[in-house]
């Protein structure tokens, strides 16, 4: 019986697992002893055919004590590698806990989100129902319907975003009104708020902002509904002691038409930098529907009447948190957005 051959093995394995061996190491020794075809161990058992037969007893019982020898210790080298390893993770994954600790920012709505939710609830109250329309609008529906044909000179106060001879970027929500008329009947009370676009750009102006269009339609509908509807609205807003003014205006949808102030809710009427002396805030366009937008719409201005407005949500956002150029509302600027912070 060649016991040389056991003896180099046993004495090759314990100079191997002398070294420090990680789990994968662990597993190829393994393999290298202990593999069915092709492991030093194993591969013993093939030359029993070799030895005499009244030594194969003997000689496999050999090889056996060897398997086990090497396995045990396989076993130890699994063993410590992995507790090397859970050590290893554990002082990578460690934490000092008197270190302080990370601060969280919290975040918060856009300004003009805030006060496009507020302004939603206010007129929600009033029993209005909110429409949206799309982006993209027709030039029937944006200019035609709303009494601006082609050739009317008031289409040269907007400057729009066309698409092709057809479509457009909305350069009003008013458009939405018409929507609505064509499919309802009286009574209308709707708000409709959108992004609208007009290729105007500079402190007070964006090409791209947010308006909300508000439309009544009803029987004996005046322009006193009107006031008393915006002076719910604004003493919401702004404060219990707000009031309005009405200056006539011109806007080819209503008739009569009219730029509606509020009393500065700064300074109360006194005179402030920001009602620039005159005590009153310039916020939004209104008037009384005007009788051929109904017709367009196929509702009779004889029975019917109704008011309409259009109020620029950047521009209250920016007179609510006294931000003086409009383009610091969409550059995310850190030092003004933690100042809005609410």
């Amino acid at each position: 019986m060649d016991k040389s051959r056991l003896e180099e093995i046993r004495s090759r394995f314990q100079e191997e697992m002398q070294t420090e061996l990680d789990s994968q190491a662990v597993y190829e020794l393994r393999k290298r002893y202990l593999d069915r075809k092709a492991g030093l161990v194993s591969g013993l058992m093939k030359g029993m055919r070799d030895i005499p037969a009244a030594e194969r007893a003997e000689y496999g019982e050999s090889i056996n004590r060897l398997k086990d020898w090497v396995v045990d210790h396989l076993g130890e080298l699994e063993k410590k590698a992995k507790e090397r390893e859970l050590q290893k993770r554990y002082e990578q994954e460690k934490i000092d806990v008197t270190l302080p600790g990370k601060k969280i920012v919290r975040g918060n709505l856009h300004p003009t989100t805030l006060v496009r939710n507020e302004m939603i609830r206010v007129f929600s109250g009033m029993g209005f129902e909110v429409y949206e329309g799309t982006e993209i609008e027709t030039d029937f529906y944006n200019f035609t319907a709303l009494n601006t044909p082609k050739d009317h000179p008031a289409r040269d106060m907007q400057d729009t975003f066309y698409l092709s001879d057809e479509f457009l970027l909305r350069t009003q929500t008013s458009s939405g009104q018409i929507h609505v008329m064509e499919k309802r009947k009286p009574p209308i009370k709707i708000l409709s708020p959108g992004k609208v676009f007009r290729s105007d750009d500079d402190a007070t102006h964006s090409p791209m902002f947010t308006q909300m269009e508000g439309l009544v339609v009803d029987r004996g509908i005046t322009l006193c509904d009107l006031q008393g509807m915006l002076d719910q609205f604004v003493q919401k807003l702004f404060g219990a002691e707000t009031k309005t003014r009405l200056r006539p205006s011109y806007f080819p949808f209503t008739e009569p038409s009219v730029e509606v102030d509020v009393s500065c809710f700064s300074c109360g009427g006194t005179g402030c930098k920001l009602c620039k002396g005159t005590g009153w805030i310039e916020i939004l366009g209104a008037g009384v529907v005007n009788r051929k937008v109904l017709e367009n719409c196929g509702i009779c201005s004889d029975e019917y009447s109704g008011f309409a407005f259009g109020i620029g949500i950047e521009r209250v956002a920016m007179l609510k948190y006294g931000i003086n150029n409009i383009k610091l509302l969409f550059e995310s600027d850190l030092r003004v957005l933690k100042q809005l912070r609410g």
